[in-house]
């Protein structure tokens, strides 16, 4: 085995044992990098979850054309034909004619004998457009103004007003998300980077013992770095340990209510390559905290 390969060994096998001395400690330093993983990864899946049901909702976001009164029904239809095939993989096209329109009127108002007294037909035919996928902001104004250029079109029904909603609510928890993890990481890099001062002023002495006899800086500075990779990654195993228990208490109730309102919806799961990136996030942060530590305390102890 190389030597530098066996250096490195070394440094693992003692700052396992170490972690394993200080076990209680350990135990609690986990505890806290963990729940500081687990609380920004579980608002990043409910979120997810979230987008998840609101997805369908992007297909209720519809363009109504209203079409000109004295268009005839089969010009109406014809227009519906060919907006299809224009539009064909980027919207569905829908018409209600003037018939149908009556009759939806007469029974959402409840007004049927007045409207019967009309004689004619006061209602336009209407086009209704469904775009396919995420109907966003641009999207929808972009096919409202292809309507409005028709000349057999009267008008334009858009409503853009709670999509603007829906799509800055969703940014906003988005940043929300991020802002609050980039904080609690903060915090776990200080946790592990005080946990690892503490440990350099207990071992005063012996590191040093350990400069005297030529002991170089990355010679001292490898156990500790170990020790701070080790306890990150002790903490994204807490995290996940967490994360699956959130799924397994909440995953019942959310399925019993998407199956009470007819949806398919299911608590969105970190899945194995989100698992290993809290692992990884969680070794990373733990590593990061240990070299700030070891960087600044190392310096100021020199043999007397």
């Amino acid at each position: 085995m190389p030597r530098y390969l066996e250096r490195h060994l070394q440094a693992l096998i003692g700052s396992l044992g170490q972690l394993w001395r200080q076990r209680v400690n350990t135990l609690l330093t986990a505890l806290v990098i963990g729940v500081s993983l687990a609380l920004p990864a579980s608002l990043l899946l409910g979120l997810a979850t979230l987008q998840q049901a609101t997805a369908g909702w992007d297909g209720d976001a519809r363009l109504t054309a209203y079409l000109k009164t004295n268009l005839p029904d089969a010009e109406a239809a014809e227009l519906a034909g060919k907006l299809r095939r224009e539009l064909d993989g980027e919207a569905s096209v829908t018409l209600i004619d003037r018939a149908q329109a009556l009759a939806e009127f007469e029974r959402s108002s409840g007004l049927g004998e007045a409207l019967a007294l009309l004689g004619d037909n006061p209602l336009p035919a209407a086009l209704v457009l469904t775009p396919a996928g995420r109907a966003d902001e641009a999207k929808l104004a972009r096919l409202a103004d292809r309507l409005r250029a028709l000349p057999q079109v009267d008008d334009v029904q858009a409503d853009l007003e709670w999509v603007r909603r829906l799509n800055a609510l969703l940014e906003l928890g988005r940043r929300m998300v991020w802002v609050f993890a980039a904080l609690l990481g903060t915090g776990v890099v200080l946790v592990t980077g005080n946990t690892i001062r503490l440990a350099i002023f207990n071992r005063r002495a012996e590191i040093e013992i350990t400069k005297l006899i030529g002991g170089t800086d990355a010679f001292i500075r490898r156990p500790f770095l170990y020790w701070g990779l080790l306890q990150g990654l002790a903490g994204g195993v807490v995290a996940t340990l967490l994360l699956l228990g959130v799924h397994l208490a909440l995953a019942g109730p959310v399925r019993t209510l998407a199956g009470l309102y007819g949806s398919p919806l299911s608590l969105t799961t970190p899945g194995f390559l989100g698992s290993v990136g809290v692992l990884l996030l969680g070794g990373g942060l733990g590593l990061a905290g240990a070299a700030l530590a070891v960087g600044r305390h190392l310096r100021e102890i020199e043999p007397g």
